[in-house]
């Protein structure tokens, strides 16, 4: 089974609910971004990611707006589940922007990344980093990727928000990033069955195909 859930922020409780720990061997648990596992290596974080890896299902999270890239890109790319990732040792795994996966016969396009509002203030406290943000040669892979499998994949994981589920959230968009404007195309361009995503923190099924994940676990759609 594939399961789902958003933005972790280095809080190994979201691992501990009781959807969780029924996750058996091979099942996977995708984090939609802000991950926050990977951010100060100090001995408490280096435990947390030891308890983790010892997980008998695997646990694949994206990049978000709050992480440390520079602790981040140390690690490894490797390929697994049909596409390139990080290896953070054992079942722990970072899926790259971009790439295209394939989980127990279900396609995935995983894109994480994001623009933080406060990144102003968080210059100041030094705890801001450029990568945060995708670049257009990144998307413009990504677009290969999509083209290459017909345009068509069954989810869409992502951290931040598409334009479309933001209109139907609250009805009023008021500027648009350059990622936003990228998953707009995509969502009119590419056949999928349910977008996920965590970045506005809240758990809500926005419409039949797209769902804004915080602090609930759900499986993913139409598994048998």
């Amino acid at each position: 089974m594939i399961w789902i859930t958003g933005d972790t922020h280095g809080d190994l409780s979201r691992f501990q609910k009781k959807e969780v720990r029924k996750l058996r061997a091979g099942d996977s648990l995708i984090v939609c971004g802000d991950f926050g596992f990977v951010w100060d290596g100090s001995e408490k974080e280096k435990k947390a990611l030891r308890w983790l890896q010892k997980q008998k299902y695997n646990i694949l999270f994206l990049d978000g707006k709050h992480e440390n890239y520079d602790l981040l890109w140390e690690y490894p790319v490797a390929e697994a589940f049909g596409g390139k990732v990080q290896s953070l040792g054992g079942n722990l795994y970072h899926l790259l922007r971009g790439q295209i996966y394939e989980l127990e016969g279900k396609r995935i396009f995983a894109f994480g990344g994001g623009e933080s509002s406060e990144k102003e203030f968080r210059r100041e406290q030094e705890c801001f980093w450029d990568d945060e943000m995708p670049t257009a040669q990144e998307m413009q892979e990504a677009v290969a990727g999509l083209n290459r499998v017909g345009r068509k994949v069954d989810y869409i994981i992502t951290h931040e928000a598409p334009v479309a589920a933001k209109g139907l959230h609250n009805n009023r968009v008021d500027s648009v990033s350059t990622l936003e404007a990228f998953f707009d195309e995509t969502a009119r361009h590419v056949e999928f069955s349910c977008w996920y995503f965590g970045s506005i923190h809240q758990n809500k099924r926005i419409s039949t195909r797209y769902h804004a994940l915080f602090d609930d676990v759900v499986p993913a759609a139409d598994q048998p």
